[in-house]
């Protein structure tokens, strides 16, 4: 008596028949995961383990042994198994990562995970039908499996809904900066258990979706309407011998000329009274930051150019009072410091050609007026066509000096390093600046006023002459530089001319 052979659910689940075709199918899936490797290179290392599985598994399928013995049978059904895995996380990242990115539609990555999991789960069940199991008893049953995975998975459930509202009600957004509680940092990733979170410390902290949503948090930079920026407060104190106006005025012009990078244009940056303390006034500056990585360089950048400003004004920050005993050491030690300053400012100002004919006791005279001048990157020193009686002598850095031509431009016509000087003509005639002179690094000056001159060409009237000639030579070469249209217009002074400037401006009268 002839019986029918038994059909495995192998056989059931790929006849011979669809061989080809599945062979087809995962053909064109590797097609299509190649053209996803090319235009989404953040998915090809999965991408390429999967297209390994399914390969691997496609050959087990149709090279495996066929004379029925079970090993090659549990190795065949372990493929099939793979296979539809493998397929199955392809075509999710396809249709989550480029078919409908193609169609404009950009999902939350939350939604491919729970699609990925809700595929394994039906292809679970198709392989359980075709093993044989009656799926009605996992129906009927289903109450009891739902109580028990709602009790035993509360807290992945809670993630995943957790996840998709944050994503689907835009709530926070990869790329987004947060903060919450002590932690700041940018979201790289928004998954189906976690929130991932880069900080500034080149950490990432796992923030599961459920305890993001229960608790508070700021999404910082973000205003509806207005570019990516953060406002930013820096704080520093003065004493109170100075006026509020005068501090902020001050602060304020420095901030807003420098276009300090990382430091938003609009709105510009203010300066603030904040309150009064124990012997001194506090004050804040507020910025709004662009950079939100750069978020302590750049208020250090602030800080650098808030205490550049105030030192070219003569304004100090408050500091601690303390009772200090002094004794005999220490004076003598103060003592040879002052006269190290000195002789350090004496050899700066012979480097000055304008003042060669000065004699040692009027160079130390001079050396004692000076008043330090340090400027930051991108502060403007002199303004063209601004009045300033005084001279600078550089100690370090560098600048440029820029001149406006007549048709609106403006040209760089020099860069000088330290050692060199600017603003003579300010000091000796009284004239407006011919260009503005803009720092090109941190730059280190002395100032030397007229008042500080004064005594010493009133006492030697002859200096007058030696002078004009030296900047006679200067003004013919610093022209040259300048275009030729420009040239023709605005010679440079001869020397009798210059005398005379000189000594009306000192009111030394004929010599």
């Amino acid at each position: 008596m002839d019986t029918a052979p038994t059909v495995s659910w192998l056989e059931k689940l790929i006849p011979q028949a669809w061989h080809d075709s599945l062979t087809l199918f995962v053909a064109l899936t590797a097609a299509c995961a190649a053209l996803l490797y090319l235009l989404r290179p953040e998915t090809r290392k999965s991408t390429l383990r999967s297209l390994l599985a399914a390969a691997l598994a496609l050959v087990a399928i149709n090279l495996g042994p066929q004379d029925g013995q079970a090993v090659a049978e549990w190795v065949k059904q372990v493929a099939v198994i793979v296979l539809g895995l493998a397929l199955i996380r392809l075509w999710a990242m396809m249709l989550m990562r480029l078919f409908l990115p193609l169609l404009r539609l950009h999902p939350p990555r939350i939604l491919e995970d729970i699609l990925l999991v809700l595929g394994c789960v039906g292809w679970g069940l198709v392989l359980l039908r075709l093993a044989g199991l009656d799926l009605s008893h996992i129906v009927t049953t289903s109450a009891v499996i739902t109580g028990v995975l709602a009790f035993s998975m509360q807290d992945t459930l809670g993630n995943i809904l957790a996840g998709l509202s944050l994503q689907l009600d835009n709530s926070v957004e990869v790329g987004d900066w947060i903060k919450s509680g002590e932690l700041s940092g940018r979201v790289v990733e928004i998954n189906w258990r976690a929130t991932l979170v880069e900080t500034r410390n080149w950490e990432t902290v796992v923030i599961p979706n459920s305890q993001l949503m229960k608790g508070q948090f700021a999404i910082l930079g973000k205003h509806q309407g207005a570019p990516l920026q953060w406002r930013r407060w820096v704080w520093f104190n003065i004493n109170w011998d100075t006026l509020p106006n005068q501090i902020i005025t001050v602060v304020e012009r420095s901030l807003r000329e420098a276009q300090l990078p990382g430091v938003a244009l609009s709105p510009e940056p203010n300066c603030i009274l904040m309150g009064f303390e124990n012997g001194y006034s506090k004050y804040a500056v507020r910025y709004w930051l662009t950079d939100l990585a750069a978020d302590d360089l750049t208020d250090s950048v602030v800080r650098t150019h808030i205490d550049a400003a105030l030192r070219r004004h003569n304004l100090k920050m408050s500091s601690p009072h303390y009772n200090v005993l002094t004794i005999k050491d220490n004076e003598k030690y103060m003592e040879a410091r002052m006269k190290k300053h000195l002789e350090e400012r004496v050899q700066a100002l012979r480097k000055v050609e304008l003042l060669t004919s000065l004699n040692d006791e009027e160079m130390v005279v001079l050396a004692d007026q000076l008043k330090f001048t340090p400027f930051v990157t991108g502060d403007i020193i002199m303004h063209q066509g601004a009045v300033a009686h005084w001279l600078y002598i550089m100690l370090s850095g560098e600048v440029e000096v820029w001149v406006n031509l007549p048709d609106g431009s403006r040209k760089l016509v020099d860069v000088l390093e330290g050692g060199n000087f600017f603003g003579e003509m300010g000091l000796m005639t009284g004239e407006a600046r011919s260009g503005t002179v803009i720092a090109r690094s941190n730059v280190e000056c002395l100032r030397l006023d007229k008042e500080s001159f004064q005594s010493i060409l009133s006492s030697r009237k002859e200096l007058a002459e030696a002078i004009s000639s030296i900047l006679a030579e200067r003004l013919a070469e610093r022209t040259r530089k300048l275009p030729q249209d420009w040239q023709e217009g605005h010679g440079a002074p001869q020397r009798a001319e210059l005398v005379d400037k000189i000594r009306r401006f000192f009111g030394l009268g004929k010599h």
